[in-house]
Order: structure tokens, then sequence, then C-alpha cells
């Protein structure tokens, strides 16, 4: 495992911080005077402490923001935005590549701009998409999560079809992004071919799902619960989850770890966007602003255990040497989901 930690950052780097911070602390008060400090901001439940303890502080330190958060799944963000599209409450959404591909298709987002959000200049280039649409923040990996009173690793994929661990297996729905992960696990070991090509392999990818079944103790849609089964030793592994929500927990001293199979993990694609005719939409693009900003960049990497964004930041990031790191091809998802949600939930009878 290579760690990746917190470096300095250049003397250029931290004088534009430092205007940034002194600009956005001293333009807050004018944004308060014409308009509500309150931001709503949509994101993962599962960014609940990271949300709570570095976001929401810095927001009202550095713009004068006061951030309510709707903790919950990026479908669920979406059906919200796309609901609310004439009066929209929602300024910024933090959510998934594949469901921000359906919010540019349903006109739901307006792009970010280097005029108003200068941090994202220093983005890598692959961070940002559909000509600004949406930007990744930070991007955390995803392998097989498991007990280790139950399991000293988990060196294959296949170990999730391995009969020994009937009954013992928890795996998301795919109404979660991270349940691609074992759809295209599934492809993989089903067709042979390398998850790149594998990827497109559906009927095979739901063959072999099926025959994971005997090992499932449940599928969920609330990651938190199944969580909790996995760190009670309930079962011994739980299939496609993320550094930044496993990692942290193992550093508390809860019994569990995240395993990088051989045949390679997959980034998760952490974005975050504008909504479209969102309230204080000037206090929405400082608050983008923030995100993408080394200090936040550094302090949620470092307290998730995600790769940052910025180029400028060197944070603490775990990720796996010697394991090939995977990213789909999210068109593809986002034009056959909504057929694949149906198709799973049929053949699991959710």
């Amino acid at each position: 495992m290579t760690h990746r930690t917190l470096a300095g950052l250049t003397r250029r780097r931290l004088l534009k911080t430092s205007t940034l911070a002194a600009i956005g602390t001293l333009a807050a008060p004018a944004l308060l005077r014409a308009q509500s400090s309150e931001l709503v901001i949509g994101c993962a439940g599962s960014h609940t402490a990271w949300m709570e303890s570095i976001v929401i502080p810095h927001m009202k330190e550095a713009i004068g923001a006061d951030i309510l958060f709707e903790g919950t799944k990026s479908s669920v963000n979406l059906e919200k935005m796309s609901s609310n599209k004439d009066a929209p409450y929602l300024s910024v959404v933090q959510m998934d590549d594949p469901v921000m591909i359906q919010a540019v298709e349903a006109d739901l987002l307006s792009p970010i701009t280097p005029d108003a959000v200068p941090n994202m200049t220093d983005l890598r280039a692959d961070a940002t998409h559909m000509e600004g649409m949406w930007c990744n923040y930070v991007q955390p990996w995803a392998g097989i999560a498991y007990n280790t009173d139950k399991a000293e690793g988990v060196p294959s994929w296949t170990a999730l079809w391995d009969p020994a661990n009937s009954g013992q297996v928890i795996i998301p729905s795919l109404q979660n992004t991270e349940g691609m992960w074992t759809l295209m696990s599934a492809a993989m070991l089903s067709s042979g071919k390398p998850f790149s090509e594998a990827q497109y392999e559906t009927d095979a990818a739901f063959a072999k799902l099926e025959e994971l079944k005997p090992n499932l103790l449940t599928v969920y849609t609330t990651m938190s619960q199944a969580f909790n089964l996995l760190e009670q030793g309930e079962i011994s592994m739980l299939s496609g989850n993320f550094s930044s929500y496993t990692l942290p927990r193992k550093a508390e001293g809860v019994p569990v770890d995240l395993a990088a199979p051989a045949e390679g993990i997959f980034a998760m694609p952490s974005g975050i966007c504008l909504v479209k005719g969102g309230p204080n939409p000037e206090l929405a693009q400082a608050y983008v602003n923030e995100m993408l900003g080394p200090v936040m960049q550094a302090a949620i990497a470092d307290f998730a255990s995600s790769v940052p964004a910025n180029t400028t930041v060197t944070a603490g990031a775990v990720v796996p040497e010697g394991v090939p790191i995977y990213a789909p091809d999210w068109s593809f998802v986002a034009a056959n989901r909504a057929a694949w949600i149906d198709r799973f939930d049929k053949l699991m009878a959710l």
C-alpha cells in the first residue's frame, strides 16, 4: 500500500489560497446583505461524518454559509431535483457521475465556470465533465469490505461466490452506484474478459449474479445498516464498499478492512454540481470553489481516505499498489441503468 501524506503547498498556492479565502470571507457580508446565508446541499448519506465535522464549519468561516445538507442516495437527489425543477430548493448536489449524466440530459444543472469557481483550473483534466456541468472533487476506491474476525483477506472477487460463504455476503442494489461493481465483477468472471470489455456483457453478468443468490443474506439500498451487520460479524463480506467508509471505521478500531481483489478495484465517481435556478447562486459557486480548493480537498481526502482531484494537493489517500483501478463507461451505464435495476430487482425478488 502507498500512503500519501499531506505535503506542503507551494508558496504560489498558499498565496492563492490565502487570497481566495480572504476574498471569500470578505465577500460573505455582501452576500449576506443581499440574500440568505442558507445553502441546502444534497449529498450521500454516507458523507454525514465529514460533512458535519469538516465542511459545515469551514463553509461558515470561509464564505459565511449556513449549510443544511440532505444525505441520501444519488438517485433520490436526482428525483428531488427533477420534481422541483420549476422551484428548486437545492443549490448544490454532490452525487455520482452516472446520475450526473441523467441530470444533464434533464436540463437540471448549470455549468461550473473558472471565472466563478477559479479552483477548478487546478483539477485533473479528467475531473471536469461535459464542459463543466460537474466536477469530481475526491475519488474513493472500491473493493470488498470484510470482517477481520472472520477472514484474513479477500484475494479475488470469486470469494463472493465461494460456497464456504453461504449466507455470509451482502451486495448493494443497483439503485446504489456501488452496486455496479458487483455487476461488473460478475461480468468479468462469467465472460473471462477484462473489465474494460466485460462491462458490456450484460447477460453474462446477470447469469453470474443468479449463481450468487445462495451466498446472499440480503441486498441493501441503505448502506449503513448493511455495514452494521458486517461490523457485528453477522456477515463476512460486503461487496462494492469504498475506502471513504470502510477505512475510517478500521482506523477507529472496528474489526473491518477493505480488500483490493487481484482482478481490479474501482474508482468511485464523486461529483459536485450547481443546480439550475437554485437559491443563492453566487454563494453556491463560492461553496463549490471551496470544495475544489486545497484546504477542503486535503481535509476530505485525509478524513475519507480518498484521492483528491486538485493537482496541487498531496493528501492522505491509501491506494493499493499493483492492482488495476478501473473506471467504467458511465455513458453506457446511464443509458441502461433503469433496465438493469428492473432486471436486478426481479432477479433478487426485491
